[in-house]
């Protein structure tokens, strides 16, 4: 799943990012109305957590013109303001959820989980193919019965390429699905993580290399 966090007050956005990586989702972060706008017309997100209250480009306008643009992105409104005509009006202005400021961080974390839901393809809570079960409400993973003790972003890339089917998920798909956008296009990452799951997995090897192309479950 990829977040992203648009929040004015640093500190709380910076750990609203943090703590939702911790559930291997790929979380950007930014600071004002316009920066918003501008990830959002260039990435594509399962998920917006906005501030009503940015600067530069207000949280209702940004609201309100992604609503518009039929993105399949979800936005989730955070507010001080949380009477329940403030909330309506959220509402109307296209955001899927609202959540007043003060709040409880576990609550945050499974509305945007939810809302993560209905932005993607449906499918079943529990994943499986040639042996592997994915548990994705408890991020778990196990092969042929046997528990993995996987890292976020092996479980990421695990869940990216057991969602393809069997299609093969370039190294660029990967970097967009399972990292945020402060990843060096040109890094090592996605073969090292890809390394360090199949060694996890075991034998027989399960993810294949296609040359030039990616690689496939």
């Amino acid at each position: 799943m990829r977040v992203l966090v648009a929040e004015d007050e640093q500190v709380l956005a910076d750990l609203v990012a943090e703590g939702l990586r911790r559930y291997a989702m790929a979380v950007d972060v930014v600071y004002d109305g316009e920066a918003a706008s501008e990830r959002l017309a260039v990435n594509d997100y399962d998920v917006l957590v906005l501030d009503r209250d940015l600067p530069g480009l207000h949280g209702d306008d940004l609201c309100r013109e992604l609503a518009g643009s039929g993105a399949r992105t979800r936005i989730l409104m955070l507010t001080a303001a949380a009477s329940v005509p403030e909330r309506v009006a959220g509402l109307g202005l296209g955001a899927d959820d609202y959540l007043p400021k003060p709040f409880a961080y576990e609550e945050l974390v499974a509305r945007v989980l939810a809302l993560g839901r209905r932005s993607q393809a449906p499918l079943p809570p529990v994943l499986e193919r040639n042996g592997i079960t994915l548990d994705a409400p408890r991020k778990q993973a196990f092969r042929d019965g046997r528990y993995l003790p996987l890292s976020r972003k092996e479980y990421a890339v695990l869940e990216v390429l057991m969602r393809a089917r069997g299609a093969v998920v370039s190294s660029e798909q990967l970097l967009e699905q399972a990292w945020d956008e402060n990843a060096d296009p040109f890094t090592t990452a996605v073969r090292v993580t890809v390394s360090k799951l199949r060694a996890k997995l075991g034998e027989p090897s399960l993810i294949e290399t296609v040359p030039g192309t990616g690689y496939r479950l």
